[in-house]
């Protein structure tokens, strides 16, 4: 097994739905073609971006299925599992092992805040249970608990769980967990407007939604890093920051759907209670991919 298995761009597909708010396998299909395609370095299905949550386990079952027979071990897959209760997230690991996941990343979900022996134990359960490794996701904003780096040492003890991305959008969070766990960790930024510090803190890849929209810059900013060409990286970086900035702050899956739509791609619909975004920031975002050239 290889136990880090991901670097670099790691892009997360939308989870769209038609006219009645069900799965839209087929666009979906289409939609990690173009991220496969654009040269992703991985593709994560079922993240913040794939609202997760909004989904019941068939549809789960189904956006797994149709992503890994879509990259057909192209690229990695790293499929996301967290679910409120160990059982279920135990579940859908497993699940996403047998159809062919290289990677499955677990956010602690709770209704209650879960202690830290809490926690540990919800990772090893579904550590023993499956042999593919596993990315402990850390998005307070998200999950309401934030793991902190002594907390993630003791998770990285569980032979499974290689990996960790880090979103709490505090980039010295990232030179500390160098200091904490050591320079072979293997961590990844998951905040999108601090992509570039993330990488100069040593973080192995970027988990984004941007290069649904786009890729060339997302894809040249890494490769300018790997290169050590901090100068071209951060004009890199500055080309899409109010991009990044944008689909954070309007919400992933409407931001990228409205933007899909702007670029001519079908962008499906959303499930409520989301909705699209509004006109003027339809417009906002129209004016932001027109200063790219993406748009006439």
């Amino acid at each position: 097994m290889n136990h880090v298995p991901l670097k670099g761009i790691i892009a997360y597909p939308i989870t769209p739905f038609d006219q009645n708010e069900q799965v839209d396998l087929v666009l979906f299909k289409k939609l990690t073609e173009r991220l496969v395609l654009s040269g992703s370095h991985a593709i994560a299905p079922l993240g913040s971006t794939g609202v997760l949550p909004y989904l019941n386990d068939a549809e789960k079952q189904a956006i797994t299925e149709a992503c890994i027979q879509q990259v057909a071990d192209r690229i990695p897959t790293l499929v996301g599992v967290s679910n409120l209760t160990t059982e279920r997230t135990i579940y859908h690991a497993k699940f996403a092992e047998k159809a062919g996941a290289t990677a499955v990343m677990i956010i602690p979900m709770s209704y209650w805040k879960l202690t830290d022996n809490e926690i540990v134990r919800h990772y090893d359960a579904v550590a023993s249970k499956i042999s593919i490794p596993i990315m402990a996701y850390n998005n307070p904003a998200t999950g309401g608990v934030d793991m902190s780096p002594t907390l993630l040492k003791r998770l990285l003890e569980i032979p499974n769980v290689t990996m960790i991305k880090e979103s709490t959008g505090d980039v010295q969070r990232m030179h500390l967990l160098k200091r904490e766990l050591g320079e072979d960790v293997a961590f990844y930024n998951g905040s999108n407007p601090l992509a570039l510090a993330a990488f100069a803190a040593g973080a192995n890849g970027w988990c984004t939604a941007a290069p649904n929209l786009i890729p060339e810059l997302n894809l040249s900013l890494y490769e300018a890093v790997q290169n050590n060409d901090f100068g071209s990286a951060q004009n890199l970086f500055l080309q899409q920051l109010d991009l990044l900035r944008f689909i954070v702050n309007k919400g992933l899956p409407r931001a990228i759907q409205a933007g899909l739509n702007i670029l001519g791609e079908e962008g499906g619909h959303l499930r409520a209670p989301l909705q699209p975004l509004a006109n003027q920031e339809i417009s906002e975002l129209n004016r932001i991919l027109r200063e790219q050239e993406l748009v006439s």
